[in-house]
C-alpha cells in the first residue's frame, strides 16, 4: 500500500466491527486518556462562544469524557447525554445514578440519558461530540441530525481524529506489505464541506498534532487498544499469530526517537459551526417550529410568543 489518499472503500467503516469495538471500550474503567485530554482542550474553546446554552446535547458522552466539563461550563443548562450504543448508554446511566459519595455524582440537575435511536428533544443550543466522528459510519447524516436538533444560532462543537493520525504506523505497515492498521480518517476540510451541506453556517476547522511516546512496544500497543480498534473493511482478515506479533514488536522499535522510546502522532481535528436562521429554497415552503419562532423574535427584539 502507498501513502496516497485512501479510496472510498478504505475511508469507510465496518459497522459490525465498530459495534464490537464500542462494546469492548464500554467495559473499561474509564474513557481513554487521549479522549479526556482532547475534551479538556475542546472545553477551553467554549470561552470563545458568546451564547450561553440552556439545553446541551452531549453526544457519545461516556467515551467523549466531557460531561463534567460541560456541567462546569454551563451549570444551569439542561444536559442530555445521547449514546450511540446500548453498552455506552448503560455506562452513562450508571454515572448519573452514582451515590452521593461518589466522585461521579452530579451536582445540581442530573442529566437525561437517551439512546441515539430514541426520539430526541430538539431546541438545543449546543451539540457537543468529542472524539466521535472518526468512528461514525455516515458523518453527513449525523451532521444533518444535529442540525435538526439545534435552534437557530445554536452551535455544534466536535473533535475527531484526522488523516495525520498514526502516520508512522501506517507507513510501517505499508513497508511490510501488511493491510492498513487504521481506516482512512476524514480530512478536516471535507468535514467543513459536510457541515455546509447539512445547513450549518460559518464552519471553523483547525487541527493539531499530539505526539505520545511509550517506554516500550507493549505499552504502545496497550494504549492503542484502549483507544479502539481497526474497523476498516480492508483490514487484515482473521487472527494474528504470536510470531506476527513478535515481529510487530521488533518493527515498532524503528519508531523510537533519540531517547529510545517509540512514539506516534495523533492528528486531532476540531470544528464548530452555527445553525443559521431557516432559509427557504426557491419554490419551497418554509417550516419553522414554535420554539424557533420564539428565538427569532427574541433576537429581533419583539414581544413574547404565547
Amino acid at each position: 500500500m502507498s501513502d496516497a489518499a485512501p479510496t472510498a472503500a478504505a475511508r469507510g467503516l465496518d459497522a459490525t466491527a465498530v459495534a464490537h469495538v464500542v462494546r469492548r471500550l464500554a467495559r473499561a474503567d474509564e474513557a481513554p486518556w487521549l479522549h479526556r485530554e482532547v475534551a479538556r482542550r475542546m472545553a477551553e474553546r467554549l470561552a470563545l462562544i458568546r451564547l450561553t446554552p440552556q439545553r446541551v446535547i452531549d453526544w457519545s458522552s461516556w467515551l467523549g469524557a466531557g460531561a463534567g466539563l460541560l456541567q462546569q461550563a454551563y451549570p444551569e443548562a439542561q444536559r442530555i447525554l445521547v449514546e450511540p450504543h446500548e453498552a455506552l448508554r448503560e455506562r452513562s446511566a450508571a454515572a448519573v445514578r452514582a451515590p452521593w459519595w461518589s466522585a461521579q455524582r452530579w451536582q445540581g440537575r442530573a442529566p437525561q440519558v437517551l439512546g441515539e435511536n430514541d426520539a430526541l428533544p430538539g431546541g438545543a443550543q449546543l451539540v457537543w461530540a468529542n472524539m466521535l466522528l472518526h468512528g461514525v459510519v455516515d458523518p453527513p447524516r449525523l451532521f444533518e441530525r444535529w442540525h435538526e436538533l439545534l435552534l437557530p444560532d445554536g452551535f455544534v462543537m466536535f473533535s475527531c481524529l484526522g488523516p495525520g493520525t498514526l502516520q508512522g504506523l501506517r507507513t510501517l505497515y505499508a513497508r511490510l506489505g501488511w493491510p492498513a492498521p487504521t481506516p482512512g480518517f476524514v480530512d478536516m476540510h471535507d468535514l467543513g464541506d459536510m457541515l455546509v451541506q447539512a445547513g450549518f453556517a460559518d464552519p471553523v476547522m483547525d487541527q493539531e498534532l499530539i505526539t505520545l511516546s511509550w517506554p516500550d512496544a507493549d505499552a504502545l500497543l496497550a494504549e492503542l487498544r484502549s483507544l479502539g480498534g481497526n474497523a476498516a473493511p480492508m483490514r487484515a482478515a482473521g487472527l494474528r499469530t504470536p510470531r506476527w506479533k513478535e515481529r510487530l514488536r521488533r518493527e515498532l522499535a524503528t519508531l523510537a526517537g533519540p531517547d529510545g522510546r517509540p512514539s506516534l502522532a495523533f492528528e486531532v481535528a476540531y470544528g464548530h459551526a452555527f445553525r443559521g436562521a431557516p432559509r427557504a429554497r426557491d419554490g419551497e415552503p418554509t417550516r419553522v417550529s414554535i420554539e424557533e419562532m420564539r428565538q427569532l423574535i427574541r433576537r429581533k427584539g419583539g414581544g413574547p410568543v404565547r
